[in-house]
């Protein structure tokens, strides 16, 4: 840091099991991605390639090869994982990620319908040789799981052998834990922390409301997913209470709103 300043929360050293914060890169070039790197790296712990855009993305290999090097860990979107699935081709995608030296893989059925044991057996599969995230949850608005349900596979998917299970929202932050507006959907976060470690789930959070949200009711190291680039910062100042949303989450009580002389 740049000077000090007392408390502040602790947030855990790199590298990190909890307080992760995931970038979602939807295309940045390669000078983005250095500029990304000078400013940013200290507070980004993953790299998700979002969707499909690594089968469009130019210079990839160069561009993994720059976040690695920073010591960001990088993996490739859940829609391509099915993409590759719909097409029978899942020993290709491995090809994949060995190519381009990519250690860690999301298991996702948020686009197509597949059966939770056959899910639940890709991440056997593919936790034998890389680190896996498996995504919970629709992308589709308006279809609704059941609180037991999201929590019977996040247990399922956790015990074949995921890291992490990521909390569907979309990059658009209105599904799965959010309603249609955007609001976090509180009774279903409230469920599945009942059943599930938290420390165990990532939330996607792409709009600075939600993760406001969640910082205040898990703390400063709550994982959280789908952070535009420019967000990066933005964010870990709200993770620390240097933002007016959480300014006064981590301060001690006798600090009170109001100052009456020097």
């Amino acid at each position: 840091m740049n000077f000090n300043l007392p408390h502040l929360p602790e947030r855990d050293p790199k590298p990190r099991k909890n307080g992760i914060t995931m970038m979602m890169d939807k295309g940045l070039g390669i000078k983005e991605v250095e500029n990304f790197i000078d400013t940013n790296a200290a507070y980004t712990d993953l790299v998700k390639l979002g969707f499909g855009t690594s089968y469009l993305t130019n210079r990839l290999e160069d561009k993994i090869k720059l976040y690695h090097e920073a010591g960001l860990r990088v993996y490739l979107g859940g829609t391509l994982f099915e993409a590759f699935i719909i097409r029978g081709l899942f020993d290709e995608y491995r090809k994949v990620l060995d190519k381009y030296k990519i250690t860690m893989a999301e298991v996702s059925d948020g686009s197509l319908t597949m059966n939770h044991d056959v899910k639940c057996n890709y991440i056997h599969q593919l936790a034998k040789d890389y680190t896996v995230l498996s995504e919970v949850g629709s992308k589709e608005e308006g279809i609704i799981i059941h609180p037991s349900k999201w929590t019977t596979m996040m247990k399922k998917e956790l015990e074949a052998g995921s890291w992490k299970v990521i909390a569907e929202a979309r990059e658009s932050g209105n599904v799965g834990i959010y309603h249609r507006d955007g609001k976090t959907h509180t009774l279903l976060i409230d469920k599945i922390i009942a059943k599930i470690n938290p420390e165990k789930i990532m939330w996607e959070a792409p709009i600075k409301s939600q993760q406001v949200w969640f910082i205040k009711s898990f703390g400063a190291n709550v994982n959280l997913g789908n952070i535009a680039p420019n967000d990066i910062i933005p964010l870990e100042t709200l993770r620390i209470g240097l933002r007016g949303d959480t300014f006064f989450s981590f301060l001690p009580k006798e600090m009170n709103k109001t100052i009456e002389k020097l």
